[in-house]
């Protein structure tokens, strides 16, 4: 793409960040009553891919339907669901925060927020890998015990992962030796260093090109999907992770492609009281705009109903995205039991939250004895 396309883009793509942007009514969803004619979208801050995808996304929208869409951006998990949580949007696009709320973990491990019935409308698939080093000798994801691991503090959407990939390998943070980072572009910078030995990163992060040309090289571990007893044990930390063959990224190709964990960012995500309607009719504008929004990046052909529809993911999917994608072919029966088994799982957690909530020797409990209280009662649930 010329530079002055580019550029026109990402103008576009700013504006609608400030303000809600009008266009001349095509078939316009919200005069069909399909939509509301204007709505509000929280999604990660500006100059992140989730940002740059939402924006694209409200901008077809504005060319296709005429609508009015604002963003809503925020560089916390907290700031993402809170406007969902309380109305403020009618949807976020968000990324493992999704999880953590349902779950109850780490940022939603308190009186105010507890397991969140969390829904999502699309799921928007990339990858995640542990990024080593030709000289570091790991070969497959086995071979990393013993040898330098990256640990960021204060980001367990991060953590949770490595967390997932060491048992992959039937190993934890006792087979490593842990190496602290202040942040992700830290962690990725050293292993060009030679500071460390393995990270987490997406395949296409330009630091990831940098190592490849460096003098340490670049290798990514595969994740086999034929190892079901590796996935067995990756899934039971990251549910949300499946196994999809790369061949985008540095040092993959459609030649070279590599077997890796995929997960979904950004989530088209509401809650599970949204209305079936809109859910249905969102999901439906998606599909609709698709032809407008594919071109604008080379990680938005993804969102294709028939890729960004399906399980696995943070959450359920809403029943009313459901429905159009059974209408449209996409929907699995594996889906529905994927779909079926994450609720009922919510479900126990949720209930189990509701009782100790009841219980009148939490209350007033400081919060971080009050996490240490419901992380027990969650394992009791689950059974871990």
């Amino acid at each position: 793409m010329a530079s002055s396309a580019r550029g026109k883009i990402w103008l576009a793509v700013a504006a609608l960040a400030i303000t809600a942007v009008c266009a001349a009514p095509g078939a316009l969803a919200a005069d069909k009553g399909v939509l509301p004619g204007t709505m509000v979208w929280s999604c990660y801050d500006v100059g992140a891919s989730g940002y740059m995808q939402a924006s694209a996304i409200a901008d077809a929208f504005v060319k296709k339907f005429g609508m009015k869409i604002r963003l809503l951006p925020s560089g916390t998990s907290i700031g993402r669901i809170m406007p969902l949580a309380s109305g403020r949007v009618a949807c976020g696009f968000l990324a493992n925060e999704v999880y953590f709320a349902v779950e109850g973990l780490y940022d939603f491990a308190t009186p105010q927020w507890g397991p969140q019935d969390l829904r999502l409308i699309l799921a928007h698939p990339g990858n995640i890998a542990m990024a080593t080093t030709k000289d570091s000798g790991i070969k497959s994801v086995k071979d990393v015990k013993g040898k330098r691991v990256s640990y960021i503090p204060g980001a367990p959407t991060l953590n949770v992962k490595m967390d997932a990939f060491l048992a992959f390998a039937g190993l934890t943070w006792k087979d490593v030796q842990k190496v602290e980072f202040p942040s992700y572009g830290a962690a990725c910078k050293a292993l060009i260093q030679g500071k460390t030995d393995a990270s987490v990163v997406s395949t296409s992060a330009a630091t990831m090109y940098e190592l490849e040309t460096s003098a340490r090289g670049l290798y990514w571990p595969p994740f086999p999907p034929e190892d079901k007893a590796a996935w067995k044990r990756m899934n039971k930390i990251a549910p949300f992770l499946g196994p999809a063959q790369e061949t985008i990224g540095a040092g993959i190709s459609k030649q070279h492609p590599v077997w890796l964990p995929e997960y979904r960012y950004p989530m088209i995500t509401v809650y599970a009281k949204a209305d079936d309607k809109w859910a249905y009719n969102m999901t439906k504008a998606m599909d609709e705009a698709f032809g407008i929004y594919q071109g604008t990046h080379k990680v938005m052909p993804l969102w294709a109903i028939k890729k960004s529809g399906l399980p696995p993911a943070d959450a359920p999917f809403h029943a009313g995205a459901v429905r159009y994608l059974k209408e449209k072919g996409v929907w699995t029966a594996e889906a529905e039991a994927w779909n079926n088994e994450r609720i009922t799982h919510m479900k126990k957690l949720q209930q189990a939250w509701k009782k100790l909530m009841q219980d009148k020797k939490v209350k007033g409990l400081p919060e971080k004895e009050f996490a240490v209280r419901w992380l027990k009662v969650r394992a009791q649930t689950l059974g871990d």
